[in-house]
C-alpha cells in the first residue's frame, strides 16, 4: 500500500488491526458449536425452533443422503430454494460431504435458470416442489441428473395458518413426485444423525455465487472453504463485545445471495447465534416475526426500510430489544435515516461489499463514529485501495475518487470457467471492483458510483448516483434512477426516471427546477420519465441497468 492503512486508528477499541484467521471450515464449525452450545436455538422458521444438536444431525443426515446417490468431492449441487430450514441444512451437507454449492434465485425465469444452471454443471438440484415444473422443464438443458424436493411447511409448526395468516396463498400445495426425484423429508429419514467424515478442505471450492448480472450476465464467483470462514470471522471481530453474547438476527437477505449467505446462514453457526428466517421479506411478515422473536438485529437495503416505515404497527412498536441496524446495496435517503433515527432511535450501520469478496468489505464502525453518506471502513484483514480510471495502476490519496479495489481472505479466486474475466477482474491479487469511490481521512469510504454507470455529457463525467440522491431528498419522489441517453449535441444527457409518493403529482419541469438549485447544471437531467415502479434486485437495490434496457426498447418501439 502506498498510503497507510488510515481506516486502523478508527477502529474501535478491541477490533484488531493485526488480524488472523483461524483455519477452520463452516463444516468444522458447525460441529464445535453443536457439541459446545447443543440446546441453544439455531434457526427460527415461522415458530419452529432448530436447536444446533437438531442441526447438527439434520446435516449428518444429509450429508449420507447426498453421498448415497451419487455426490462426489467437487460435484456442484444446485440450490433453487427460499430462506428455509432445507437451505441450511443443504448448504451444510454439501460442505461436508466436499462439494459445491451452486446458488440460485428461486424468482428468476426459465432462461435465467437454465443459464445458471448449465454454466454451474450442477448433477443435482434441490429445490421446492412447488418449483419442480420449471425444473423438470429446464432439465434437458442442464447436467441435471437428480433432483430432490423440499415443502415450505416440512418444518412449520402447527397450527400454520393460525400463526402466520401472511403465508402466500397456495405455498402449502403439494407437487406429486416424479421419476428419479426424491422428497427431502423421506430421503433424509433414512440415515442416521451421528458423526459422518468431514471432506471439506480449506483451500478448496465450496460455493460457486453467482453475480446478480448487473453488468451483464451473470458470473459464477468460485468461493473457497477459506473464503466463507474468512468473512465470518472478519465480521465477528468487528463486535468486541458481542463476543460471548447470544444474539438473534432477523434473516431477511435470501441466503442464495452473498450477503444472506454469509450473514443470515454462516454469521450465526460461527458464533452460536441464531437467526429467524424471513421467506419473504414483506413489511407485514417483518413486524410480525419482530413482534414474535424480538431479534436484536435488523438487516435492510432501502426499500425494506421505506416499507416498513409506510407500516402503522413498525412505526409505533416499542424496539429496545434491536442493538443494530444495518444497511447494504444503496445509501439510505436522510429522510429515512431520521425517520428511524426519530422513532426509534436508530444508528444506521452501513455495509459494502459484492459477491465477489463474498459480500463484506467494509463496515460503520460498531459503537463507533457515524458518518452518513459513507459505508464505514475496511473490516480486519483487508486492504482497499483507490486507483486511477485509466490505467489502474496509480493509487490515489484520500478525498480522490477512483476505482476501488479490495484485498483479503474472503476475495474470491475466480468467476467459473471465465478465464478472461477473471483476468480483468483479479490483478495481482486485488478485486477491481468496478465501484468508483474514495477514502476521507478517517479512512472511512464514499462510494460515488459504477465505474459503467459513468456518464460523460459535453465532456464531462456525471455520476447518476449523486444525481439520484438529490433527486430522493425531494419531499414528492419516492424512489428515482438516473441513466445517460443519447444526445446530438451533448453526446450523452442525463434522464431520470421518477417514482411519485403516493398522493403526491410532480411535472417534469418540477423536477428540473428542483434540481437546477441543487447542483451544476450539466449533471441536471434534461428528461424526466414518471413510471409507477423501478425494477429491483432480489434484496431491493433498484437496477440500473435494466432501467436502461427500458429506457433502450422505449427508444426503439420494442416496449
Amino acid at each position: 500500500m502506498s498510503f497507510e492503512r488510515l481506516w486502523h486508528k478508527s477502529y474501535v477499541p478491541g477490533v484488531p488491526t493485526d488480524f488472523e484467521v483461524k483455519r477452520i471450515t463452516m463444516a468444522e464449525r458447525l460441529g464445535q458449536i453443536a457439541a459446545k452450545y447443543p440446546s441453544r436455538v439455531a434457526f427460527i422458521y415461522m415458530g419452529k425452533k432448530i436447536t444446533y444438536r437438531e442441526l447438527e444431525g439434520l446435516v449428518n443426515r444429509f450429508t449420507r443422503a447426498l453421498v448415497d446417490i451419487g455426490v462426489k468431492e467437487g460435484d456442484k449441487v444446485g440450490m433453487l430454494l427460499p430462506n428455509i430450514p432445507q437451505t441450511v441444512v443443504a448448504n451444510h451437507a454439501v460442505y461436508r460431504a466436499g462439494a459445491v454449492t451452486a446458488m440460485n434465485n428461486p424468482l428468476y425465469t426459465e432462461r435465467e435458470l437454465a443459464h445458471q444452471l448449465h454454466d454451474s454443471d450442477a448433477t443435482v438440484l434441490i429445490t421446492l416442489d412447488l418449483l419442480l415444473p420449471r425444473a423438470l422443464k429446464i432439465k434437458p438443458e442442464t447436467k441435471i441428473r437428480t433432483i430432490i424436493t423440499c415443502h415450505i411447511s416440512d418444518y412449520l409448526p402447527f397450527p400454520k395458518k393460525q400463526l402466520f395468516p401472511y403465508v402466500k396463498k397456495g405455498m402449502f400445495r403439494k407437487v406429486e413426485p416424479q421419476p428419479d426425484v426424491y422428497q427431502f423429508m423421506d430421503l433424509i429419514g433414512k440415515y442416521p444423525d451421528g458423526p459422518v467424515e468431514n471432506k471439506s478442505r480449506w483451500d478448496a471450492l465450496a460455493a460457486l455465487l453467482y453475480t446478480g448480472g448487473t453488468t451483464g450476465v451473470s458470473k459464477g464467483a468460485m468461493l473457497t472453504h477459506a473464503n466463507i470462514s474468512s468473512v465470518v470471522q472478519q465480521f465477528t471481530a468487528w463486535f468486541p463485545d458481542l463476543q460471548n453474547t447470544y444474539e438473534n438476527l432477523l434473516g431477511i437477505y435470501p441466503i442464495f445471495h452473498s450477503a444472506g449467505y454469509s450473514v443470515g446462514q454462516n454469521l450465526p453457526i460461527w458464533n452460536g447465534w441464531c437467526c429467524t428466517l424471513v421467506p419473504r421479506p414483506e413489511p407485514g411478515a417483518i413486524v410480525e416475526m419482530l413482534s414474535k422473536f424480538k431479534p436484536t438485529f435488523l438487516p435492510g437495503v432501502p426499500t425494506i426500510y421505506t416499507g416498513l416505515l409506510k407500516n402503522e404497527k413498525f412505526r409505533n412498536m416499542n424496539l429496545s430489544y434491536i442493538k443494530g441496524y444495518f444497511g447494504g446495496a444503496a445509501p439510505l435517503p436522510e429522510d429515512t435515516l431520521s425517520q428511524l433515527k426519530q422513532l426509534h432511535g436508530a444508528i444506521i450501520y452501513d455495509v459494502y461489499g459484492a459477491t465477489e469478496n463474498t459480500a463484506f468489505a467494509t463496515v460503520t464502525p460498531w459503537g463507533g463514529k457515524v458518518k452518513i453518506g459513507t459505508v464505514g471502513v475496511p473490516l480486519p484483514g483487508t486492504d482497499i485501495k483507490i486507483v486511477d480510471l485509466d490505467t489502474g495502476t496509480r493509487e490515489l490519496p484520500p478525498k480522490e475518487a477512483g476505482e476501488i479495489c479490495i484485498k483479503g481472505p474472503q476475495v474470491m479466486t475466480g468467476y467459473y470457467k471465465k478465464p478472461e474475466e477473471t483476468a480483468q477482474t483479479l490483478r495481482d491479487g486485488w478485486f477491481y471492483t468496478g465501484d468508483i469511490g474514495f477514502f476521507d481521512e478517517d479512512g472511512y469510504l464514499t462510494i460515488s458510483d459504477r465505474k459503467k454507470d459513468m456518464i460523460c455529457a459535453s465532456g464531462f463525467n456525471i455520476y447518476p448516483k449523486e444525481v439520484d440522491e438529490i433527486l430522493f431528498s425531494h419531499p414528492k419522489i419516492l424512489e428515482a434512477c438516473c441513466i445517460g441517453v443519447p444526445d446530438e449535441y451533448r453526446g450523452e444527457t442525463v434522464k431520470a426516471y421518477v417514482v411519485v409518493q403516493p398522493g403526491e403529482t410532480l411535472t417534469e419541469q418540477d423536477v428540473i427546477s428542483y434540481c437546477k438549485g441543487k447542483m451544476t447544471g450539466y449533471k441536471v437531467p434534461t428528461q424526466v420519465a414518471f413510471v409507477d415502479q423501478l425494477p429491483k434486485s432480489t434484496i431491493g437495490k433498484i437496477m440500473r441497468r435494466e432501467v436502461r434496457d427500458m429506457d433502450t426498447q422505449k427508444r426503439e418501439g420494442r416496449l
